[in-house]
């Protein structure tokens, strides 16, 4: 039996969209300059084949948008949804769940101060005072928080502007910011106009971990799980795909012309990403507990920080595993 056919064959007999959908059509957020396997897949139609059913794929700026579009119902699942948007709507009270682990990806989501301050980690302190673009609410501001925490900051001296990455690495490269934080090509746009303080390593070995999430309405999960575990089976496969080097050629070119990005720049960006296969997701390190409890630090640490105004006591009930255990064959 191939791969395919075991990941799809625990999930077969596909109801209708129900909840949030409304239509038999799924509508799915992703991100551009944000290359991953999945998109192989998306382009060559894997999707539409495994769930028998059109799915609109819409390109978002940032994970808080995302989630106001979750809320809307205008989207039924996000891919690569940061985990501090997601902390931060569901701390809100919008009822979400997290149905896999899309993306580890330290390198790939950091801070950059401006050249001409050369400022680096052993005078981190003088930024006290400066001007930061920073995507409020995503990884990137956790990030920030996390790492001006480290090295001592005080972030209240600082001119902390809400910015989506593309927004940011502009701005540094005219020099109208002294810090940019973000992901993606953006970052590594405005890395050609400065330096990052610490690299992927140093900001796990300080317990600053850097993933994204597959995620959905509560709702919507429950009552389409058979569609949902179709489309996780699909990505799994995906990634699967990308594992083996010998697929490198044929998917390559397509993640990169779906990313808007040069082959040359997709190769550099995904080959800082690690894509989990499903059984190390379902591991206690990720969706068996480990995310429940980074959830609840990323949210204990924008509370302190005043960027919302509670936590959950437990994000327990955000973590939705039954589908990827039925893509993967689980009970």
């Amino acid at each position: 039996m191939t791969l395919r056919a075991k990941l799809l064959s625990a999930v077969t007999g596909a109801t209708l969209l129900g909840g949030a959908a409304g239509a038999q059509e799924l509508n799915v957020a992703y991100f551009l300059e944000w290359p991953m396997p999945f998109q192989y897949a998306k382009e060559t139609g894997m999707y539409e084949e495994a769930l028998g059913t059109k799915v609109n794929w819409r390109a978002f700026d940032t994970g808080t948008a995302m989630s106001a579009a979750m809320a809307s119902g205008d989207i039924h699942l996000s891919v690569s949804q940061g985990v501090p948007p997601f902390v931060v709507a569901v701390s809100a009270g919008q009822d979400l769940q997290i149905v896999d682990v899309a993306v580890s990806y330290s390198d790939n989501d950091n801070c950059v101060v401006a050249e001409a301050l050369e400022i680096d980690k052993d005078s981190a302190k003088e930024l006290e005072g400066k001007k930061a673009a920073v995507p409020l609410g995503t990884a990137a501001h956790y990030g920030f928080l996390k790492q001006m925490n480290h090295f001592g900051v005080d972030i209240s001296t600082m001119d902390v502007v809400n910015m989506a990455p593309p927004e940011g690495a502009a701005a540094i490269a005219q020099g109208a910011v002294d810090l940019f934080c973000g992901w993606g090509g953006s970052l590594r746009r405005a890395k050609e106009h400065g330096n990052v303080l610490l690299t992927g390593q140093e900001k796990e070995d300080l317990g600053i971990l850097v993933f994204d999430v597959t995620s959905g309405p509560a709702d919507f999960v429950v009552e389409n799980s058979d569609i949902v575990a179709k489309f996780l089976a699909v990505t799994a496969e995906a990634n699967a795909m990308w594992a083996d080097p010998a697929n490198r050629d044929e998917m390559l070119p397509v993640i990169a012309k779906d990313s808007g990005m040069d082959v040359d720049s997709t190769a550099a960006t995904i080959d800082t990403f690690v894509f989990p296969p499903v059984d190390e997701q379902l591991s206690a390190k990720w969706l068996g507990g480990g995310a429940q409890d980074f959830m609840k630090g990323v949210a204990d640490v924008f509370v302190e920080a005043g960027s919302i105004d509670g936590a959950l006591d437990t994000y327990e009930n955000n973590v939705n595993i039954g589908p990827l255990q039925q893509a993967a064959g689980g009970s």
